[in-house]
């Protein structure tokens, strides 16, 4: 008996059909998963400043001065806001650095905006505006 080994052309084209099927629907999750691993991160890093500034407050609040941080104590490597003496990079810019500011508006050249006045942090990535967080 003669047996043929392989896979026929209907086999082949079915498969490529169905992974085709299965392409359309895995890559638009995939991007959507970027961009929400991305939202993750921006606010795990703003919770982690936001932390930061609070109990720098709270310790001046205990002493009988009330303030905020400022800047420069609050990007100081040593003795300042942050524990580990580093401030975490914002995952839309991929900048560390944190400008003063008063209002929520898309900066590229840094990657967070403080507002001394009244201790608020945010994002200055464009992505970002808006979302109230």
């Amino acid at each position: 008996m003669f047996y043929r080994k392989g896979f026929t052309l209907v086999e082949l084209v079915m498969v490529i059909v169905i992974l085709g099927i299965l392409a359309a629907i895995a890559i638009p999750t995939f991007f959507n998963l970027q961009d929400e691993a991305k939202v993750a991160a921006t606010k795990g890093a703003l919770g982690g400043l936001r932390s930061g500034i609070s109990i720098w407050y709270a310790k001046e609040a205990a002493s009988g001065t009330a303030t905020w941080p400022t800047l420069g104590q609050l990007t100081a490597t040593t003795g300042g806001v942050m524990a580990s003496g580093s401030i975490p990079e914002n995952p839309y810019t991929g900048i560390k650095t944190i400008i003063a500011g008063t209002a929520e508006a898309a900066n590229t050249a840094a990657g967070w905006i403080y507002d001394v006045a009244t201790g608020r942090i945010w994002s200055s990535a464009a992505e970002t505006q808006g979302s109230g967080w």
